[in-house]
């Protein structure tokens, strides 16, 4: 019986480390970053894509090449500070 627990147990605990859905922070060509759970693909925009724990090695408050921007509803991309949906 403690076999079968243990085994149900470590199955369970490997499905639940390879279901997560992957994150990333995706950063566009001006500097603009936000929380992506997907690559985005835009005509004419470059996109740069980082692990999500690159947000904690940033100062986001005194950074001049990045700008944090929230989590936005919808398909679509932040360019210039404005979210442009698809």
């Amino acid at each position: 019986m403690k076999f079968q627990l243990g085994t149900a147990l470590a199955a369970f605990a490997l499905v639940a480390t390879t279901s997560a859905s992957q994150a990333y922070i995706t950063c566009n060509h001006e500097g603009d970053c936000w929380h992506t759970e997907r690559h985005v693909a835009a005509p004419g925009v470059t996109f740069s894509y980082h692990p999500d724990d690159w947000y904690f090695h940033r100062h986001w408050d005194s950074e001049r090449e990045h700008h944090w921007r929230e989590a936005h509803e919808g398909r679509g991309y932040w360019r210039n500070g404005v979210w442009v949906t698809f």
